[in-house]
């Protein structure tokens, strides 16, 4: 059965800056098709859900994987649905923000 796959705003906004960034950076032609790519990337976790590295350290439940070793990914996994709870670009510092956000 797959799974449902939902953004937080949090996520959502995340993806907006991101595009906002690359799209000045580069363009936004290019930065539509990394976030756009970004998003195919998390709704294939509807198939198989529970890839990436468990970190119950930082919050309970939580799942990160990577999108081309550039994107860290967080979500969580309730009975039917994924949860993207972020979308941290190579260099933030994820696991500060998620504790941050736990709090």
């Amino acid at each position: 059965m797959p799974y449902i796959v939902v953004f937080t705003p949090e996520a959502e906004e995340q993806l907006t800056e991101l595009y906002g960034y690359i799209a000045v950076a580069a363009s936004p032609d290019i930065a539509a098709r990394y976030t756009d790519a970004i998003v195919t990337y998390c709704e294939s976790l509807r198939i198989f859900p529970h890839r990436g590295i468990r970190r119950d350290d930082i919050r309970p439940g939580l799942r990160i994987t990577s999108y081309r070793k550039r994107v860290v990914v967080a979500f969580d996994i309730d009975s039917d649905r994924v949860n993207i709870i972020g979308v941290y670009p190579g260099g933030q510092d994820y696991e500060a923000a998620l504790l941050e956000e736990s709090e």
